[in-house]
């Protein structure tokens, strides 16, 4: 099936938060309450992009870009400040389609590079780096320059 990645609607957010609970341990249920509050005032906000990642009519990722000025970088600057993806299912396809939506979204909103901390397992840092993402210390950072052809 194919994966559409769309940004996140008001509606979309229950099953975000869902998702985070089902995604990643640290995510308690206090903290999950948190975060639905805070990506409900993200979808309004015009230096955050809350997005979605769908097969079918099923919500398999989330990702969460963050937009900050950078005098040293020489313009703004893309954080991936959240990114879950459904547990158990083969989703490298997903993750990839995510990251690719990142990225354009990034570069339309005038970003020079886009970060993020370092994947956890090689795995998923092999994933990003596929992606265009290079290792930055604890970062992972893709360029996002358009005067000159993108690296990714």
């Amino acid at each position: 099936m194919e994966i559409q990645v769309r940004d996140a609607r008001l509606t979309d957010i229950d099953r975000v938060t869902g998702l985070l609970g089902r995604a990643d341990a640290q995510w308690t249920p206090a903290r999950v309450d948190e975060a639905a509050d805070v990506l409900r005032q993200m979808i309004y906000l015009p230096n955050a992009t809350v997005m979605v990642a769908l097969e079918g009519r099923m919500l398999v990722a989330a990702a969460v870009l963050a937009i900050r000025p950078s005098v040293a970088a020489g313009g703004l600057i893309g954080t991936v400040d959240l990114v879950a993806v459904e547990p158990g299912d083969e989703l490298d396809d997903v993750l990839q389609a995510l990251l690719r939506d990142l990225i354009r979204t990034a570069r339309n909103k005038g970003c020079v590079a886009l970060e993020s901390e370092l994947p956890a397992d090689s795995d998923a840092l092999l994933r990003w780096e596929s992606a265009g993402f290079t290792t930055a210390g604890a970062l992972v950072r893709c360029p996002l320059v358009r005067a000159a052809a993108p690296t990714c």
